[in-house]
């Protein structure tokens, strides 16, 4: 696997961690320092050239986002007190807060950066992990999300030349705000798997989403039962993605590494360990060079085990973008654990896996069975877009 990776950058400003909605809100900061704390525990900001990349600016925000939004986020920026709820900002999940606007358009700018990075050839792969803010939709914040940097840094590739771009979304919640901002655009093909939406937020990424006029057929949505764990997860992955993207042929793979799809999180229902999300990050990071020439845009999401989950995932990203993936079984460093604790007071995890590695899964190739829950959404994802791109579904 080493052998795979060129240069890598680690897009990150300490600035970053500004993105705080306040005390007792889920997506806690905490989890963005934890995690760039243990990526230097492990010596691979050594192994990655760390960039911090300027904001983006008004033009590159428009790129998705309406001017008016745009200002009523800079509005509730300088008076959170004021904050417009008609663009779902100041609300239970998205409260407003002091330089609000500034920071998340650090954030999209790290997205914007990583992109631009790897299209121009300056890196391989690059990692943004405090991106991934994907329910951010062209007029409004939502799901903790205020600009939505995912989309920015495919729209950017547009701007620079991109014909094909595919993003893949393996977060626990559905990846709408991309989904929306593309959804008739036919060189960007959106794959989402995400927890079914009769049991989670946002309620949409039916397998029957599948985009509209010239982009019919370029959304792919793969809605999980509650309660899919390792095998079924990892198959879902495999009985989709890789033949979609072999039809596709993107020239620069964007991939989303929600970590909430953990049977931790306290937020939703799945029942995926580290290990598993760790096989899909290596098999991204595969897809990438086997269908994309290597171009690969790695970038966070949600994950709301602060502690035990985040850090350690995005860890693993980190490392296998850089050709230098951490071994499950590595012990876990004590002045992090220390560290953690005193954050959080919470007592950090011992060791790189959840003791589940190697993950072992079924190949779709195989067969299926018709009456597994799992197998019947993996089934209505490939009857509603496979024949749409000309596949077998």
């Amino acid at each position: 696997m080493a052998g795979m990776s060129g240069r890598a950058q680690l897009m990150w400003d300490e600035a970053v961690t500004g993105y705080d909605f306040g005390p007792g809100h889920p997506m806690d900061p905490v989890r963005l320092a934890l995690t760039r704390k243990l990526v230097g525990a492990f010596g691979l900001d050594r192994e990655v050239e760390v960039v911090a990349a300027k904001p983006a600016g008004e033009s590159t925000l428009q790129l998705v986002h309406r001017e008016d939004y745009v200002d009523a986020v800079k509005a509730a920026s300088a008076d959170p007190a004021g904050a417009d709820g008609s663009y779902g900002l100041g609300t239970m999940d998205d409260p407003a807060f002091a330089g609000m606007h500034e920071v998340s358009a650090l954030i999209a700018g790290q997205s914007v950066g990583a992109a631009e990075a790897v299209w121009r050839g300056d890196a391989e792969h690059a990692v943004n992990f405090a991106g991934g803010l994907h329910h951010a939709m062209p007029g409004g914040a939502s799901g903790f999300c205020i600009y939505n940097d995912a989309s920015l840094a495919i729209a950017r590739l547009l701007e620079l030349g991109a014909e094909r771009v595919a993003y893949v979304d393996v977060d626990v919640h559905h990846g709408d705000g991309v989904q929306a901002a593309f959804w008739e655009d036919p060189r960007v093909l959106t794959i989402s798997l995400h927890e079914h939406p009769r049991t989670l937020f946002p309620q949409t990424g039916w397998p029957e989403e599948v985009g509209a006029g010239a982009g019919e057929g370029a959304a792919v949505n793969v809605a999980l039962p509650a309660g899919t764990g390792d095998a079924g997860w990892v198959r879902a992955f495999h009985a989709v993605v890789p033949e979609l993207l072999a039809e596709f042929r993107p020239q620069v793979l964007v991939s989303q590494h929600g970590a909430d799809t953990h049977f931790e999180d306290p937020l939703a229902h799945l029942a995926v360990s580290l290990d598993a999300q760790r096989a899909v990050q290596l098999a991204c990071h595969e897809l990438a060079h086997e269908h994309a020439g290597g171009k690969w845009v790695a970038l966070g999401g949600g994950g709301y085990a602060v502690v035990d989950v985040v850090p350690r995932s995005w860890t693993h990203l980190v490392g296998i973008a850089a050709g230098k993936p951490v071994a499950p079984e590595t012990v876990i460093p004590e002045g992090w654990r220390q560290e953690a604790f005193a954050r959080t007071r919470q007592l950090g995890p011992q060791r790189m896996t959840d003791g589940r590695w190697p993950v072992s899964w079924a190949a779709w190739e195989a067969g299926y069975d018709p009456g597994d829950r799992l197998d019947q959404a993996v089934r209505a994802t490939r009857r509603a877009v496979f024949p749409l791109r000309g596949l077998l579904p």
